[in-house]
């Protein structure tokens, strides 16, 4: 399995940015996908995920109602919409994958899929 994620860049305080991630090598039916972030001297933590089959989706509490995660069955992409952007948003998006979705979805260590990152830098 391979992710690409792409979208990121320099964005003013209340803006917004879509992120994407080109999913191949797979059958995502069964997969959970999602995104996490990781600022300077910070650990990662969970953005959003969503079941590919389902849609279900959960999302961390720090972007409820600013961040949206979907995807594109026939495209195999997964996009996070991010609206109101603050400065506290800059990190570097990484998006993830794991076969089947868990109870413990926000938790970086349940995913076996790792794409590269991309940055995403909010200026106040």
């Amino acid at each position: 399995v391979q992710l690409q994620a792409s979208g990121g860049g320099l964005v003013q305080a209340g803006g917004s940015l879509r992120l994407s991630c080109a999913a191949s090598g797979g059958s995502f039916t069964d997969y959970a996908l999602g995104w996490f972030r990781q600022a300077p001297g910070k650990e990662r933590e969970v953005v959003a995920v969503i079941r590919w089959g389902g849609g279900r989706t959960a999302y961390a509490d720090s972007v409820k109602g600013r961040f949206t995660i979907s995807r594109d069955n026939a495209k195999n992409t997964l996009y996070l919409q991010m609206n109101r952007l603050n400065p506290e948003d800059t990190s570097v998006y990484y998006c993830v994958g794991r076969i089947r979705w868990t109870t413990n979805w926000s938790s970086a260590s349940e995913y076996s899929y790792w794409g590269q990152g991309t940055q995403v830098t909010v200026s106040s």
